[in-house]
């Protein structure tokens, strides 16, 4: 065996390693596996106003609700991001929107339609998108 081989085969048995305990545990607790969606909003208007508490709010009742209705949780945050068009980095109030859902055939459809929808509403150049594989009990 080459080294290449060893190193990829060791690197293969961490890994698997590593996902044997946490499905384990997800048995244990009776969890089912299912994907963790992170979603990032910057509160701030390339002109500089505010995206309004009423604002957000109406959003969320009208674009992100709707599309994942079994739950959701929105935590207030501080944004970083470096500017597309000028390079200098910014900061800004933020809200992550984390979702805990089955994968599904429809889910990069409903995830990419609350983007869009936020980047069209409030002038956004984009909303970030952070999708891990989880386990979940509720």
């Amino acid at each position: 065996m080459t080294r290449v081989n060893v190193v990829s085969a060791l690197l293969l048995g961490f890994l698997m390693a590593g996902c044997a305990p946490t499905h384990s545990l997800c048995h244990r607790l009776a969890a089912t596996d299912d994907q963790h969606v992170t979603l990032m909003f910057g509160l701030t208007r390339p002109d500089g106003r505010p995206v309004s508490d009423t604002d957000w709010q109406d959003f969320l009742r009208t674009e992100i609700a709707p599309r994942f209705p079994d739950g959701l949780t929105v935590l207030p945050a501080q944004g970083f991001w470096r500017d597309r068009t000028n390079g200098r980095v910014g900061s800004e109030p933020s809200r992550l929107v984390w979702i805990v859902t089955p994968d599904d055939a429809h889910l990069a459809e409903r995830i990419e339609a609350v983007r869009h929808s936020y980047s069209v509403r409030f002038s956004q150049q984009s909303v970030g998108v952070s999708v891990d594989r989880g386990c979940s009990g509720f």
